[in-house]
């Protein structure tokens, strides 16, 4: 099993077997209601053949309507999805030729691992010779030969996820569904069964539309990451460009840990913070010149013991290789920064600091709260 998902997944495209057998799963400005509440509003999305493609966003936004859409439980009120350009509306679910994996396992509780696995071959009218050999390949797969004839009680739950997802797997799908299949398993369990269900992904070329609340799970399994907010794209981007160049303070936010630290904004793509002028990036056009909040990540921050600094550190985290310093700066506002465990390892609560930018890169800007 390979133990470093999360680089791997920078490179995008690169990596997936030529030819794989995924499909292109394309929405077209999808709009679902219910009530009053608008749960999609003209969601467009794209996704390669091969692609894992990971909806993360606070509960609510919308994620899990578009995943059920693409299953077919669900009707978009307008817009369209299509698969490899063939609109899939009038097809039923059980026709898309679809693989889903649900939070809940979903497992026959009557029928072996093995049969569970084969369940789907069987409603294809296969012969049980040919279903029981695929499900014993796809059992081999996620690592369960050895359970193939145990019934889901007597697995455990990360277990009854890896058979899930060898039932999904089995029928060949063009596209495989994925919803908070993690969630309700424990953090070690979590890790591995990620790593596994992208290790499968990659090598079986599936395209795979993964819906999540788990921003981890989302920046070490996917090719691309959306983020959504009431039913729209906020950014759809690679997990170094989501956490480097956020499009949004939204997005900045709610990807990682980010500093919101006062600045005076001219209106003039110029703004001042921490005795330091910096470059705006973003849309920041709705934002009134004046004070405003300024957006940077905790590693984006240097940090200096010097006697009468701009701060005062009231607390540190140990991380490993890394420390994490809260220091309070302007009176009131507590800032994050993350330095290396050794450069600091003099600093203790109480220290005077010097806080400054760390490089000379735009910065994000939001009204000030």
């Amino acid at each position: 099993m390979t133990t470093n998902m999360a680089a791997g997944t920078q490179s995008g495209l690169a990596g997936r077997p030529a030819g794989g057998a995924g499909a292109t799963l394309s929405l077209r400005s999808v709009s679902r209601s219910f009530g009053a509440v608008r749960a999609l509003d003209s969601l467009s999305l794209d996704v390669e053949p091969g692609e894992l493609v990971a909806l993360l966003g606070p509960s609510g936004c919308g994620k899990t309507t578009a995943l059920r859409i693409v299953a077919g439980f669900e009707y978009a009120d307008d817009g369209s999805v299509t698969v490899d350009g063939k609109d899939i509306a009038p097809v039923p679910a059980a026709k898309r030729d679809m693989g889903m994996v649900f939070q809940s396992y979903s497992l026959f509780p009557n029928m072996t691992a093995q049969d569970n696995v084969g369940f789907g071959l069987r409603m294809r009218k296969q012969s049980g010779a040919s279903r029981n050999k695929r499900a014993a390949e796809l059992l081999d797969m996620v690592g369960l030969t050895a359970q193939a004839r145990q019934y889901p009680h007597q697995l455990s739950g990360g277990q009854q996820q890896r058979v899930a997802l060898a039932r999904a797997l089995a029928i060949e799908p063009r596209v495989l569904l994925l919803d908070e299949p993690l969630s309700a398993l424990d953090a070690k369990v979590r890790l591995q069964l990620r790593e596994q269900i992208r290790m499968l992904q990659q090598r079986l070329g599936t395209t795979t539309l993964f819906v999540t609340h788990d921003q981890e799970e989302a920046l070490s399994m996917a090719d691309r990451v959306g983020v959504m907010r009431d039913g729209r794209l906020e950014q759809i981007a690679t997990p170094s460009e989501l956490y480097q160049t956020p499009a949004t303070a939204f997005v900045a936010e709610f990807v990682g840990t980010m500093n919101r630290i006062p600045g005076s904004y001219d209106d003039d793509d110029e703004v001042s913070v921490l005795g330091t002028v910096a470059r705006v990036r973003g849309d920041h056009a709705s934002v009134p010149a004046g004070t405003v909040d300024v957006l940077i990540r905790p590693e984006g921050l240097t940090v200096e013991a010097v006697p009468g600094g701009n701060g005062i550190v009231t607390d540190l985290t140990f991380l490993g290789s890394n420390t994490r310093l809260s220091v309070l700066v302007s009176g009131d506002v507590t800032v994050k920064v993350d330095k290396s465990s050794f450069a600091v390892a003099g600093v203790v609560p109480g220290t005077s600091v010097q806080i400054g930018l760390a490089a000379d890169e735009p910065v994000l800007i939001t009204e000030s709260r």
